[in-house]
Order: structure tokens, then sequence, then C-alpha cells
């Protein structure tokens, strides 16, 4: 089980962040005193902020398995002439684990193709980083009734060229986010998400043997609140959460992390 937090350019300052992490840090830490088993908690904040929250979380030491930093983005070179890029490397050099790749606000803000997000996914594989591959449908895609098509392609080019073994040695996730869900208020159904799931899995079986396909994560993201969490993992049968605005309300997102046991 894996929740990843989503604060996009939140918050404005870098106390703010600390006081978020830290409120997190600690309602994580009480939780672990009740409970035998706790999901993975990877914390994405805005690049910015991710050397000092890296340093507050080795002050809690004893959260080191559950509590994990990743990025929100990646750039596909090592390092160059790429103004105002990040690279995997650099990421890894700031203790980061995971990576979000393929956002549907970068594809929408920033014109991030199929074939960027490729580049990114093998670089991120190649340094050692953990991606969490996002993909989903517009609103008029979804009302057309393409999902299964608009899924296809976005996984099979976000693969290309990489190996089964390169997604067995590596954690792998992928996120379904419906795009017209994404801070609006509007979930998707868990029973949709569960046959999504099965849209997602075929394609990767048509990829990849059934030992790598089960090795790959797949998460929901898409106006999540800790009302509606446990009904994704129950009944959507996914591996776990991406959340977004709710993750920047501590209470919340702890609330998000209770209920995904229920």
């Amino acid at each position: 089980m894996i929740i990843v937090a989503n604060w996009k350019m939140n918050p404005k300052t870098l106390k703010e962040a600390e006081k978020l992490f830290v409120s997190i840090g600690r309602g994580i830490k009480i939780r672990r005193k009740k409970r035998k088993k706790l999901p993975e908690i990877v914390i994405c904040p805005p690049s910015v902020y991710l050397f000092n929250l890296k340093k507050e979380l080795s002050s809690l030491r004893s959260l080191t398995p559950f509590l994990k930093a990743g990025a929100q983005d990646v750039f596909w070179e090592e390092e160059g002439a790429y103004t105002g890029e990040i690279s995997p490397l650099m990421l890894k050099d700031v203790g980061c684990k995971y990576v979000i790749i393929g956002h549907s606000e970068r594809r929408r803000y920033f014109g991030e193709t199929d074939e960027m997000i490729n580049k990114k996914v093998k670089a991120a594989l190649k340094a050692g980083l953990y991606p969490i591959l996002c993909v989903g449908e517009t609103e008029k895609e979804r009302k057309k009734g393409n999902i299964g098509d608009i899924l296809r392609k976005q996984i099979k080019s976000a693969l290309k060229g990489i190996s089964g073994s390169e997604l067995q040695t590596l954690r792998f996730s992928i996120a379904y986010e419906p795009v017209w869900a994404i801070g609006s208020g509007k979930a998707c159904e868990a029973g949709e998400v569960r046959k999504v799931k099965l849209i997602i899995k075929k394609v990767l079986s048509s990829l990849y043997s059934l030992d790598v396909v089960k090795k790959i994560r797949l998460l929901y993201g898409g106006s999540v609140n800790g009302s509606i969490a446990g009904k994704y993992i129950k009944d959507g049968e996914i591996d776990g959460l991406l959340v977004g605005g709710a993750s920047l309300r501590a209470g919340e997102f702890l609330k998000i992390v209770d209920n995904s046991f229920e």
C-alpha cells in the first residue's frame, strides 16, 4: 500500500512546508504505535523544499521505513544547459526515492508529450528512482468513450523501449488520474476505477510477463479525501492513492491514511 502526497506549488513558504511535514510526520508516528502495519507514505513537495524536508525526515528516523520524499517532476538529462530543469541524479542526491512523471497538469500547462514522458521514465529508472507514471482521460475523451484507447496510448508510449527487468528491479507505479476529476471535487466512482484497473492490467499484460505486471502498483488520484479513501482501496481494488489538495491539510491527509485500512 502506498499513499502519495502531491503538494503541487504549495505551500507558499518553507516555514509552512516544514510545519505541514512535521505535523504529518508526528501523526504517522502516533499511528505507528497503534498499528503493526502502515502504508508507505511519499511526500512530494516543490523541489525548492526537498533538501530541508529531507533533513526534517532524518530527525524522524523511526519513520524512515514508512515516510519518504518524492519529486513532482524530473528532466531526462543528467546535466547540462537546461535552464530551470532538475536531473534525476540531483533528486537522488538530495534523498528522493520517488518521482511523479506525466501528471496531467504537466501535460496541459507545459506541453509534455508522450515522447518526453518516455524519456523521463527512462532517465528516472536509470538513476534508480521509483517512477509514478500518471495517465488519464479528459472529460471530452470520457464522453466519447475513448478511455481504453487513451490509456493504451499513454502507457505504451511511456514504456516504449523499457524492458520488464527494468521495471521488476525497481518499484514502478501507475496512477490513474482522470483529468476531469482533478481539483473538481468530482471523484471517480470506485467501481469505475476497478474497471480502469482491468484496462491498465490488460495493456501491461500485452507488454510484459505476468510476474512483471504483478509488481506494478496501480494508484488512483482525483479529488481524493478522507471520506472516500477507503472505498477506493477496497472497492476499487487498487494499491494506493495519489492525493492532491487534501494532502495540504495534515488532519485530512492522516484521515486518508487511517481510512485506507478500513
